[in-house]
């Protein structure tokens, strides 16, 4: 019988706010908000509030008020069913505690959780539902609203799970288990990406390749030589982001989604060396790919007839909009631009071939309506760096200074690397206010 030192209610409080994502002082900033005026009287400050959060994980039960306080920041009760201080079953809270897996009470049944930690304490026993929950797992976080360095850890400890699991399972199991090694690397790896951590981020890549490779499976693979060819952006060598942007669209058809990633990464790499015509030849390729695969959607119309790339801008956008091939039924939906921002990859295009004018055009349209997160970040910073290529250095400021706000909320460490890139004036933002 597999035990632990910590109280079964300080694992679940800490397995609880790790799968929401929040650190102590967050988590102590919440229930200070819930205890209202007139309890706050009674907590100290952000640092003590999480000092106290660390004194109830370690199993220092807070006072009755706290506790009351406590599950009204997680939107529970105190000891029923999906209570904080009762509820689920102790196997339950055990293998969350071990593993680091997110506990989400929220998503999943009793059932759903038992089944699930027999096959963590017996992987012969994973099977299709044990495949599922970890789907489910990595379904729930493949989002752009959540921090970057919150998801890693929470993702980063699903991949040793599945690799645990994956080395005893059957057969058919282990390939399914492979295959989501490879999307949650992938997902780690890109997250690493945004939190500023470029060498953790092609480690990770690194074994979303090589469990894509030994689950056999084509279009994995082509998802990891696409999204490696986007770290490589950031190195600043067009070769090799063009060499794997290639290299990936040969283990695929091209109606099929990875394609379309890997031609818009070949199209960023001509545009970093400077080959309009060839960048422009790959966003209208995978504009003529989409169109020949998929109805277009809402929200992803072309729009703008002036010419941009020495043709109509809206082919350029629809290359970065359209959604190309079918989905993928048995593949997790990449993390792409949100819904409103995809213009942004040909903006990337534009600003590296120096056309400012164009992207800020294309840009000052799409941020209006984009969601907070550190994808809008990012965009929002390469606005900046247009501005001031154009010598707008004001509104390159004013940009600049909204991006910086924006990336510390989201923690969008790369948007604030970029911002580091703007040149002339405009860099005075950095020591304002």
């Amino acid at each position: 019988m597999i035990t632990i030192d910590t109280p079964l209610w300080a694992a679940r409080l800490r397995a609880r706010r790790r799968a929401r994502l929040w650190s102590r002082r967050e988590l102590g900033e919440r229930v200070a908000e819930v205890a209202g005026d007139a309890g706050r009287d009674r907590l100290p400050g952000p640092d003590g509030m999480a000092g106290m959060v660390a004194a109830w994980e370690a199993g220092e039960r807070p006072d009755e008020m706290c506790a009351e306080w406590l599950c009204r920041a997680f939107g529970a009760d105190e000891t029923g069913e999906r209570g904080l201080f009762g509820g689920e079953a102790a196997g339950t809270t055990l293998w969350h505690h071990l593993t680091g897996v997110p506990l989400v009470p929220e998503r999943f049944s009793p059932d759903d959780e038992e089944r699930t930690g027999r096959a963590i304490e017996d992987p012969t026993r994973a099977d299709d539902r044990t495949v599922a929950y970890f789907e489910a797992v990595l379904d729930a976080y493949t989002r752009t609203d959540m921090r970057p360095a919150g998801l890693v850890g929470a993702l980063a400890p699903v991949f040793g799970a599945i690799q645990g699991l994956r080395r005893d399972a059957g057969p058919a199991v282990r390939r399914s288990l492979l295959r989501l090694s490879s999307q949650d690397a992938d997902l780690v790896s890109r997250m690493y990406c945004e939190a500023g951590d470029p060498e953790a981020a092609l480690a990770w890549s690194d074994r979303a390749l090589r469990a894509a490779r030994e689950a056999g499976d084509e279009r994995l693979v082509a998802y990891a030589l696409a999204h490696r060819a986007g770290l490589e952006e950031s190195r600043g060598d067009p070769g090799e982001v063009i060499g794997l942007a290639v290299a990936a669209r040969e283990h695929v058809t091209p109606a099929e989604p990875p394609a379309a990633t890997a031609r818009r990464h070949e199209a960023q790499g001509h545009a970093m060396a400077g080959e309009e015509d060839l960048c422009h030849r790959c966003l209208e390729e995978c504009a003529e790919e989409a169109a020949a695969g998929t109805p277009e959607t809402p929200g992803t119309s072309a729009a703008g007839t002036s010419e941009t790339l020495g043709a109509s801008r809206s082919g350029v956008e629809e290359a970065a909009r359209a959604e190309p091939g079918t989905p993928d039924d048995d593949l997790l939906r990449p993390i792409e631009y949100p819904a409103g921002l995809g213009g942004a990859l040909a903006a990337d295009c534009l600003i590296d071939l120096h056309r400012p004018a164009d992207a800020i055009e294309m840009l000052e349209r799409e941020l209006p309506g984009a969601p907070a997160g550190y994808m809008t970040a990012y965009a929002m910073a390469r606005l900046a760096h247009a501005y001031a290529d154009a010598h707008e250095d004001e509104r390159s400021a004013a940009t600049a200074r909204a991006a910086l706000a924006l990336s510390r909320r989201t923690g969008a460490t790369r948007a604030m690397r970029e911002l580091l890139l703007i040149r002339g004036e405009a860099p005075r933002w950095m020591f304002a206010g």
